[in-house]
């Protein structure tokens, strides 16, 4: 939760220029201290790795000092500049699409500070994660939580994914049925650019609701740090009765801010509705 007020003082030395040469392998080295070069690789030994960069020249790093190499999609190279990957590309602003995270790779995601999820790659196809809403901190007797299972499966690669999930929730400190969702959605696209369209079905304790709820999501990348979101939600057996919204995603290589508004689609014209600020901070290998 508190990681929200820590973004301002979150600050890495990234140099995303790519190497003299556009012939041969680009990598992205990172370094323990933050810093990320990327360029060509033009000698290693078991000490140390020299890599020539377009700005800085060459560079010698010695390999206690690295934390990850990355050889880069030479298509990521765009007007001699690095698009780095969608730090958050399995998530709208909330609903889930059919992309899986990576094993070993996760993220922290805080919404209007109270409401913290993370979500955990066990394997490529396979995720796993939980939510709070710690209203303890602020002496209330019961808690709300949930866990977020999610499998997926690429269909094909960058164009077709399906996935499905769960949302499984209860109150700690307070007698209640556990509710949730469950879910099955399909993507077309890749991370960067892609349309989801998503059926659930909500419960409470035994009774599981004979209507089912759609979701019809998607974002698409506008510019090297900007992504364009909406999230929409509908009841079928209402007509057009439901929630819609709009909105950005800010992004670096490091975290995510997203912004947006929903509103009931009835008065969307309107433009009054909740506000949306949302933070993800990505960690893993």
């Amino acid at each position: 939760m508190v990681l929200l007020f820590l973004i301002p003082v979150i600050a890495f030395t990234v140099n995303t220029s790519v190497a003299y040469s556009q012939s041969g392998d680009l990598y992205r080295i990172e370094t323990t201290d933050g810093n990320v070069f990327i360029g060509q690789i033009i000698s290693e030994d078991d000490n140390e790795i020299v890599i020539r960069t377009e700005s800085i020249g060459t560079v010698t790093i010695h390999r206690n000092n690295i934390r990850s190499i990355t050889l880069i999609d030479q298509s990521r190279i765009r007007d001699g500049v690095y698009w780095y990957s969608n730090p958050q590309a399995t998530r709208y602003f909330f609903a889930p699409n059919a992309i899986g995270l990576e094993k070993r790779k996760g993220y922290y995601q805080n919404t209007w500070v109270f409401f913290n999820n993370v979500n955990y790659g066990v394997s490529d196809n396979f995720s796993v994660g939980g939510g709070i809403v710690p209203l303890f901190l602020f002496g209330a007797s019961s808690t709300p939580v949930w866990i977020l299972p999610k499998v997926s499966f690429p269909i094909a690669k960058d164009k077709l994914h399906l996935g499905a999930g769960a949302m499984i929730g209860g109150v700690i400190g307070a007698e209640s049925d556990p509710l949730g969702i469950f879910y099955g959605v399909g993507t077309i696209g890749n991370r960067d650019k892609n349309l989801s369209v998503a059926i659930g079905y909500g419960y409470a304790g035994n009774e599981v609701s004979s209507t089912p709820l759609i979701n019809v999501s998607g974002m698409i990348r506008v510019s090297r740090r900007v992504y364009l979101l909406s999230e929409n939600y509908f009841i079928p057996e209402a007509g057009l009765t439901g929630i819609g919204s709009l909105g950005a995603r800010w992004t670096s290589e490091n975290f995510a801010v997203d912004f947006g508004l929903f509103s009931p689609l009835e008065d969307f014209d309107s433009l009054i509705g909740v506000p949306w600020l949302g933070v993800t901070i990505p960690f893993g290998r």
